[in-house]
């Protein structure tokens, strides 16, 4: 019996280096929460670099859960679990609101401890929505995931730091384009391996055309320790206060919603559709590997939708090579010197590579629309207004200023805006009523043909 190329195993090179990819692929996503939050703490640079290996290792647990699974628990699908940003704005504001700042880890902690578990509980309710997420929404959702990681691409491209006088400039944004350039040739004119470790070696092609320019920085991997590992409640015993919690429960809601739309999308790329038990056994996953984080100080975890689009381009569907990926996550955060190792490659570099793979996940998502049924009427009203819906936090940041801070914990997330937009308009146009009898139409602005009175 012949096996699914999501239940391969591939040679142990190609294992490893396909699973590093994957690292390289969502490090700095990985990474950034733990910066910016610990930043805001005023955590020691020991500190800093203790809590960045502790979502490294969490992460690593987390794809374990994910993609090997046990008991109902895992996808079992070639998927990607790290720290979610959409975390980040409710954990700063728990920080601005602790007086006593020792304190606002534990209480981060504590509440994202009760969200994961008040998440793992609801997972089998949740996944009953796969029934609203035909392919006019699933395409939707897709195509959302790639447009809005495209500008996070797009500021790596410009470097670091928004605030640096370099930003933006002609050598960062030449890096960027030098390493996309770098990565389109070897996906043009290469084969078999190296083709699919395009974006491996792109990144490791640019890093090294970084180094005239001063722009790569080896000062990581000398600072960093060889051994480190994240002890439990290292920065105290978790606290839980009721604002708090109620803030990472509505990040959770997030997630949890993003994670379904991702799903989605990965069964559709791997040609293994996610149905209603996936769906809940890959939320489980992520709700335990949240309740299970704070323990080695990590923060929540969700999907990765970056990786979704290195699975579409290189068509490794294997959920091994993501767990080798788990594997060094886990090494990473046990090994701070191996973990600074990726830290290296320019931010610039990222950008060039993120180009192609976020890309490829809007590029994924217009394919699956095309099996929408975009000749009916309502189908393309969905589209377009979801698709709309869903850039507003692209194209116009401020457009929810006016909103209390905890709804655009939801309104600045377009990947969830838009779905619940298509979800919505598909149940008003396609469900309700007669909405399934619409119109054909040959063109998205041609009028439907009137019809004859009778």
């Amino acid at each position: 019996m012949s096996v699914h190329p999501v239940d391969e195993k591939l040679p142990a090179l190609k294992m490893a280096t396909t699973g590093l990819q994957h690292v390289a692929a969502m490090y700095a996503g990985v990474v950034a929460p733990p910066l910016i939050v610990g930043a805001a703490i005023g955590l020691s640079p020991a500190d800093l670099t203790f809590l960045t290996g502790a979502c490294l290792f969490t992460a690593g647990l987390a794809t374990f859960l994910q993609t090997l699974g046990i008991w109902k628990i895992g996808a079992r699908l070639p998927f990607v679990n790290g720290v979610t940003f959409a975390g980040v704005a409710p954990m700063t504001a728990v920080v601005a609101s602790t007086d006593d700042k020792s304190d606002a880890l534990p209480v981060i902690f504590g509440a994202v401890i009760v969200a994961g578990l008040l998440g793992f509980l609801a997972a089998p309710f949740f996944s009953k929505a796969i029934r609203f997420f035909p392919p006019v929404v699933t395409g939707t959702v897709i195509t959302l995931i790639g447009v809005s990681l495209l500008p996070v691409a797009f500021g790596w491209a410009q470097g670091p730091d928004p605030a640096a006088r370099d930003y933006g400039s002609t050598t960062n944004l030449g890096l960027a384009a030098g390493t996309l350039v770098i990565v389109l040739l070897l996906r043009r004119f290469t084969r078999g391996f190296v083709k699919q470790v395009a974006v491996l070696l792109g990144l490791v092609a640019g890093t090294l055309l970084a180094i005239p320019f001063g722009a790569t920085d080896f000062g990581p991997v000398t600072d960093a320790a060889v051994v480190g590992f994240p002890t439990p409640f290292h920065f105290g015993a978790p606290q839980f206060q009721l604002a708090a919690i109620l803030s990472l429960c509505v990040v959770m809601v997030v997630s949890m919603t993003e994670s379904t739309a991702d799903m989605l999308a990965l069964g559709e790329i791997v040609e293994r559709p996610a149905d209603e038990r996936t769906i809940a056994a890959g939320l489980r996953a992520d709700t335990l590997g949240s309740a299970i984080s704070p323990l080695f100080n990590g923060f929540m975890c969700s999907a990765f939708a970056q990786n979704i689009g290195l699975v579409a381009m290189t068509r490794i569907r294997s959920r091994y090579v993501v767990a080798t990926g788990g594997a060094f996550l886990v090494l990473m955060g046990l090994c701070p010197m191996a973990a600074s190792l990726i830290a290296v490659v320019p931010r610039p570099v990222l950008g060039g590579a993120g180009v192609v793979l976020f890309g490829s996940v809007a590029a994924s998502g217009i394919q699956t629309l095309v099996k929408a049924g975009l000749d009916k009427d309502n189908n393309v009203l969905i589209v377009a207004v979801s698709l709309a819906v869903g850039i507003i936090p692209i194209t116009a940041p401020e457009f929810y200023h006016a909103f209390p801070e905890t709804a655009k914990i939801v309104l600045d997330s377009g990947i969830s805006t838009g779905c619940v937009a298509a979800v919505a308009l598909n149940l008003v146009f396609n469900h309700l009523g007669r909405g399934g009898d619409a119109q054909d139409v040959t063109h998205p602005m041609e009028a439907v043909p009137a019809q004859p009175i009778s």
